[in-house]
């Protein structure tokens, strides 16, 4: 079909994701002469394509937002469709692994396809935990895309000064995020539980600790459920509570973790994780395997579901890395 790529027999990589780290890493096989098979959901399944602004990529001053730099990369990959097949909206659904390399089966175009390269990069990234109002996820979406509920204390917490913050979580987690963010002088903090217990999970040492640093910085803690959310056309988090309070904010910050680490294929390969449900790599970005701690041959992991910091820039040097290693030493 013209315009679409076409199914090659064998690539030297096969990426599965392709926001920031997997774009990254098919552009960067196609300039180190490489092929690859780019296997992704679609740009609106990565972690920054609501994001309204962004200011810490090189080379745009003035911020971005996440799908324009998407936008950008999709771009620098289409300008080597001779060596890069990018197949999207395409799911990924089964990975072997064999002497030859790896066999990705994913569903393209309603049919069911396999890519099979020598070297297979995981770039699938995690899923952010929304908060549930009424069952549902949709009503805070207004002001996520927005930029009025934030996610990430790297990626924001330089907008908080002065500003009043509502934080969104119940638990250790949550408790340290908003102890977190007083590094960027906000004028107050509040945390919303939600109506789940506060720091019930919490060993005893680290619960008082937590209540203590509260007390002692005059953190809100509101143990009401949440009903609604107002304010969207002031540009602010207004929210409704169960027992009939109104409160508003300058700011939103979920703090609720993560929905989905995308575990089941590095798993079914025999990845390590941390504690914390990440894929462990080396410093080249090679999957450790479970049972010996060596390196999985060709398989690496980059982006945000390995461990390691969270940003896009993190992203891109892991994918450097990973294709890097792959054209040094492995392919």
């Amino acid at each position: 079909m013209p315009g679409l790529p076409r199914l090659k027999d064998a690539y030297d990589f096969v990426v599965v994701g392709a926001g920031h780290a997997g774009l990254q890493a098919g552009l960067k096989a196609a300039l180190l002469q490489h092929t690859a098979a780019l296997i992704d959901r679609g740009p609106k399944y990565s972690r920054s394509y609501y994001a309204p602004r962004m200011d810490n990529i090189p080379g745009f001053p003035g911020g971005i937002s996440g799908h324009r730099l998407l936008d950008h990369q999709v771009q620098a990959v289409r300008a080597h469709e001779d060596r890069v097949g990018y197949f999207a909206p395409a799911r990924a659904a089964h990975v072997e692994r064999s002497d030859a390399g790896y066999a990705v089966t994913f569903e393209w175009l309603k049919q069911t396809h396999v890519a099979r390269g020598r070297a297979l990069v995981l770039a699938m990234g995690v899923v952010d935990r929304i908060p549930e109002v009424g069952g549902r996820i949709e009503p805070i979406f207004p002001w996520a895309n927005a930029g009025i509920v934030d996610f990430c204390v790297f990626c924001d917490g330089h907008t908080l000064p002065d500003k009043t913050v509502a934080v969104i979580g119940h638990d250790a987690f949550a408790a340290h995020t908003a102890l977190d963010l007083l590094h960027f002088r906000p004028r107050s903090v509040a945390l919303l539980t939600h109506g789940r217990p506060l720091l019930a999970d919490a060993a005893e040492e680290e619960r008082t600790a937590l209540l203590r640093a509260f007390a002692e910085h005059d953190i809100e803690v509101v143990l009401a459920a949440m009903t609604g959310f107002e304010e969207i056309r002031e540009k602010r988090f207004g929210v409704t509570f169960a027992d009939g309070r109104r409160a508003s904010y300058d700011k939103g910050f979920a703090a609720l973790g993560w929905y989905d680490m995308h575990d089941a294929i590095p798993r079914a390969l025999g990845c390590r994780f941390d504690p914390d449900g990440y894929v462990v790599t080396d410093e080249d970005c090679r999957a450790l395997s479970a049972g010996t701690g060596e390196p999985i041959p060709g398989l690496y992991c980059v982006g945000d579901q390995r461990n390691g910091w969270n940003q896009i820039p993190e992203a891109w040097a892991t994918a450097e890395r990973a294709v890097i290693h792959a054209y040094a030493q492995f392919l």
